[in-house]
């Protein structure tokens, strides 16, 4: 069950680990597991190293956030403002990005393995490199790289030779085959 936070009681979580992250012998580390979090205001909150697992974010404004090494597995993230947000080292296993604005986050070195981000922009510059990622979200992403109309004749071969991953696409029943 999700618990629902007062701007007051959210206010002091934040304070205290503010705290925590200057002086971990001081504060107390962020815990927002399974916080109701909905439409929430965080945007540039230092949520870094805090724990936010299966919290619902939906909605939330986490624009230019710090959630470096947050733990974020599970989390309800759909439809959340993740511009500009580090997300560096986060572990979003599981998580539900569905729709969510990802575009220039940094997703160096997050776990999103088994993360949905159907519909998501996914952000395509270098803080999108080395994201830990599983079949299922290399399959989708090898999928659009596939649909894409190229006419250099080694892209096409790169096309050609991820064609079979990209048809394990889990939408690729809506979408059509390559």
């Amino acid at each position: 069950m999700q618990k629902k936070l007062t701007k007051k009681a959210l206010a002091k979580i934040l304070a205290e680990h503010a705290k925590w992250l200057d002086d971990n012998t001081t504060g107390k580390q962020a815990n927002l597991h399974r916080a109701d979090l909905t439409s929430v205001n965080l945007r540039g909150a230092n949520l870094h190293g805090a724990d936010l697992s299966e919290a619902n974010l939906s909605g939330a404004d986490l624009a230019n956030a710090d959630l470096s090494e947050a733990n974020l597995r599970e989390a309800n993230l759909r439809w959340a403002n993740l511009y500009g947000a580090d997300l560096t080292n986060a572990d979003l296993a599981n998580a539900d990005l569905r729709r969510a604005d990802l575009t220039n986050a940094d997703l160096r070195r997050a776990d999103l393995r088994g993360a949905n981000i159907d519909f998501a922009s996914w952000p395509l510059w270098c803080g999108s490199l080395d994201a830990v990622v599983n079949r299922r979200l290399f399959a989708q992403l090898a999928y659009h790289l596939c649909r894409m109309t190229v006419a250099d004749p080694e892209c096409l071969r790169a096309q050609k030779y991820l064609k079979k991953i990209a048809n394990t696409f889990h939408r690729v029943g809506e979408c059509g085959t390559v």
